[in-house]
């Protein structure tokens, strides 16, 4: 009989940082929006031009979504006909690196196949 190792990594705590993080990006459509606002603002429709295949409908969800878990600001800009603009927050800005490094080993991983 192989003998059970005990795990020396430490416990997570109750909620799981990295469960919490993964849920965020882990939504339809969300890496490709932190992804497409990672150099500035974009507005409505710029965003659904750069992601193809999304509709207006569930962009618009994601949209809402993102902003309600404080990774985007939506910004109304005064102007005729009246626009909105789309920027990361602090909080979205962070997962950045973190989106282009999945964005390295994807291009790895395509390569390799």
């Amino acid at each position: 009989m192989v003998k059970v190792r005990r795990n020396k990594v430490e416990q997570p705590p109750e909620v799981c940082p990295l469960g919490e993080c993964m849920s965020l990006i882990s939504g339809a459509w969300s890496p490709h929006v932190i992804w497409y606002l990672r150099d500035g603002p974009r507005r409505f429709s710029e965003l659904r031009g750069d992601i193809k295949g999304v509709s207006a409908k569930v962009l618009t969800a994601r949209l809402r979504q993102l902003e309600r878990d404080g990774v985007l600001i939506r910004r109304e800009v005064d102007s005729s006909p009246p626009t909105v603009e789309y920027s990361l927050s602090e909080l979205g800005a962070e997962l950045r690196p973190a989106i282009a490094a999945i964005v390295d080993v994807g291009h790895r991983l395509k390569q390799r196949r």
